[in-house]
């Protein structure tokens, strides 16, 4: 159960840094997000866990980066238009 929620943990971080890459300006504060991933992911993961049991990986894995993915996702913000738009510059 241990390295399991290691791997929950790692894959919630992974997903978060995945996320912050991606969209940089519609996600908050790198802290914030960072420490959001692995902590939705830990939640998904053990709660599966609890459901299905602790023999099916093959669920218990999905589910904690759906998780992840998902709580992340409430993060984001619309992107900003009009004249208060941030302008990136190459």
């Amino acid at each position: 159960m241990l390295w399991e929620a290691v791997v929950f943990a790692a894959l919630g971080l992974l997903a978060a840094w995945t996320a912050s890459r991606m969209f940089p300006l519609r996600l908050p504060a790198s802290l914030l997000v960072l420490a959001t991933g692995p902590v939705a992911s830990l939640v998904g993961g053990l709660v599966t866990y609890s459901i299905v049991g602790g023999h099916h990986p093959e669920a218990t894995f999905p589910a904690a980066l759906l998780t992840a993915a998902a709580l992340l996702s409430v993060l984001a913000r619309p992107p900003r238009r009009g004249r208060h738009a941030k302008i990136l510059s190459p």
